[in-house]
């Protein structure tokens, strides 16, 4: 039965009510600093931590729960005989319920000005300490550490007479070790961030995700899943807001991350269309209905049921050109009111709003490329490199003229978001034609002409990977492309260049590859 509670909450949503509800069930209530002045503010009976352990806070608050009568109380079982002995030879009362929530370090860091002193206080040690013990004696201490949980508690006890269910513990104590290593993990990672002047590996990685919802499968019917939200400071997809359509599956929210990464790859207004987790058409426009239409073209086709992804806003034009074909999600970092209108009346087109895809310091994804295999996971750091194709030289005989530069810079900032092996056919500003995922660079040239959904004659060609042979070249020409970018290296290096040169075709070395398995 719960007789007596310590509440010390740094997030007072909630508990002058929770308290009252305890107090007029006839529970003691002790409690600390702020948060016992706020209960009594509003009429709650309350007894100081201090008064009853006879210690005051000292060291600016540093030090005030840690100690026996605390813990005693905390981590007596009531079933033990010794255990309950030693605590009233020492004077000590059971504490039946633990409210406590932490110290709010992560919205410290969360601050642009933030400065390191300021993090470290924000460090709670006495919270977690308390979350723990009463968690670990689950069976006879309840522990809240979510607001949430108030109700259903506040419920239960007054259906009960004063009980809470071994069920209902043990839930709350599961509930408050997923928060303690949550937050231990994000201490753990600013500090890391603070003492490494570079992104480095951790010898030991540990993440905390918090579950934003259950999908109804995953990529297949058999396979359950659910999205996990990282609650990091840069762009975070499992955080956009939904504003209709149906509910996003497993499948929709890969294609719509590829879609949003390759979007914000460009300055100037774009639209990206994903099928199956590739591009299928991308170009940039003055509006987005113009970039929308010119991205279309690439592959009318493949665009059914595709996924779409602008880094500007969505008006009422655009979506008019959308509601045209059917489309399974649209990402943009705000939609007009117009445009809402219009994809009202297709309830079931999903309408992602990403507003942090319009702040510079919100455009990259934070913490790692996480990749898992079987008993294993393997780590990466984003692929951010940014060759500027415009400044570097060809290493044939001609050089690109400036139109072709722009078609080169457009056409490489696309091909590293197609699968291996990749090569992608381009205007200044649209692409023409994708190759996607073949085991031979050859191939992928021929296909992505194939699947053009205009002539390719006069466009430029990007491949992420070197090429191994000339045959790829020859392709190249007899498509009638003018201008060729790739990484190099090669061992057959010398024989593509003298294959472009034969051609009179100008090609851009850059000398940093983007495979995407």
């Amino acid at each position: 039965m719960i007789k007596r509670a310590l509440i010390s909450v740094s997030d007072k949503t909630g508990v002058t009510d929770f308290a009252r509800e305890l107090a007029a069930m006839g529970i003691e209530i002790l409690s600390t600093g702020g948060t016992a002045k706020s209960l009594r503010d509003a009429g709650v009976p309350v007894v100081e931590v201090s008064d009853y352990t006879g210690f005051p806070e000292m060291l600016d608050g540093r030090l005030k729960t840690l100690h026996p009568k605390i813990h005693g109380g905390l981590l007596s079982r009531r079933d033990h005989p010794k255990d309950m002995d030693d605590i009233k030879k020492h004077g000590i009362q059971p504490i039946d319920l633990v409210v406590v929530n932490l110290y709010p370090f992560e919205q410290t860091i969360a601050k642009p000005s933030v400065t390191f002193e300021e993090a470290i206080e924000n460090i709670d040690i006495g919270g977690p300490t308390m979350l723990r013990a009463a968690a670990k004696n689950y069976q006879d201490v309840a522990v809240i550490v979510d607001p949430a949980d108030y109700k259903a508690v506040s419920d239960e006890l007054k259906s009960s007479g004063g009980n809470l269910s071994k069920a209902a513990k043990l839930n709350l104590a599961v509930k408050v070790f997923a928060h303690t290593a949550r937050y231990d993990t994000i201490i753990s990672g600013y500090l890391t961030g603070v003492t490494e002047k570079e992104q480095t590996l951790p010898e030991f990685y540990t993440g905390s995700f918090r579950r934003v919802a259950v999908l109804r499968y995953g990529e297949n019917p058999q396979q359950k899943a659910a999205i996990y939200s990282e609650r990091t400071s840069g762009l975070s997809l499992p955080d956009a807001k939904v504003l209709q359509g149906k509910e996003m599956s497993f499948n929709n929210y890969l294609d719509t991350h590829s879609a949003l990464m390759l979007a914000l790859e460009f300055d100037e207004k774009v639209c990206a269309i994903i099928k199956h987790n590739n591009p299928c058409g991308v170009a940039s426009g003055t509006t987005a209905a113009e970039a929308y239409k010119k991205a279309e073209k690439t592959d009318p086709v493949s665009a059914f049921g595709g996924v779409v992804a602008f880094n500007t806003e969505v008006d009422g034009a655009a979506a008019k050109e959308m509601a045209e074909l059917f489309l399974e999600v649209v990402i943009a970092p705000s939609f007009s009111r117009d445009a809402i209108e219009v994809f009202s009346k297709k309830p079931n087109v999903r309408l992602l709003e990403l507003p942090e895809m319009l702040k510079a310091d919100k455009k990259k994804a934070a913490s790692w490329d996480i990749k898992r295999i079987a008993g294993g996971l393997l780590l990466q750091g984003w692929d951010y490199s940014d060759e500027n194709i415009m400044a570097l030289k060809a290493a044939t005989k001609r050089q690109p003229t400036q139109d072709e530069l722009v078609a080169l810079a457009f056409a490489w900032k696309v091909c590293k978001h197609v699968k291996s092996n990749a090569v992608v056919y381009a205007f200044s500003d649209r692409t023409a034609g994708i190759g996607i995922g073949q085991t031979k660079r050859v191939y992928s040239a021929k296909i992505g002409a194939m699947n053009a959904g205009e002539p390719v004659k006069g466009s430029v060609a990007a491949s992420d990977g070197f090429f191994p042979f000339s045959d790829g070249i020859e392709v190249l020409n007899e498509m009638g492309v003018t201008a060729v970018v790739q990484p190099g290296g090669s061992v057959k290096d010398k024989e593509i260049i003298e294959t472009a040169d034969k051609f009179n075709m100008a090609m851009i070395m850059t000398g940093a590859r983007h495979f995407r398995h």
